[in-house]
């Protein structure tokens, strides 16, 4: 089993959620999130004034997967959370974690059956 956290634009979650339940990945935690990386930022414009903000907001979603899952979610979330046929800068990062246990609540079954 893996965790896949996947930080990308918040406008692409919607695809991103589409294209992971096409290839039927059901499970997902997302949550909101402030970060920057090669992007530094960016120039916004308030009430006529101009300013730098130092935080993009971005969406991080985290996906417990089986292994015979892992590659195509990953597939899925970089085909649908890119920009543009290349993908651009600030699109996004993944990460992906061993995951040594997964207990279910409800039921306490345990292990890829809980997943």
């Amino acid at each position: 089993m893996k965790i896949v956290i996947a930080v990308i634009q918040p406008t692409k979650l919607q695809a991103v959620r589409e294209a992971l339940r096409a290839i039927e990945v059901t499970r997902l935690t997302v949550f909101d999130a402030q970060g920057y990386a090669r992007q530094r930022g960016l120039p916004e414009l308030y009430r006529g004034r101009e300013y730098q903000t130092s935080l993009q907001q971005k969406v991080v979603l985290e996906i417990v997967v089986n292994d015979d899952f892992l590659e195509r979610t990953i597939h899925a979330i970089v085909l649908a959370a890119r920009t543009g046929p290349q993908g651009n800068i600030g699109d996004g990062k993944i990460f992906v974690i061993p995951v040594e246990e997964a207990i279910q609540l409800e039921d306490g079954s345990r292990g890829p059956g809980a997943v």
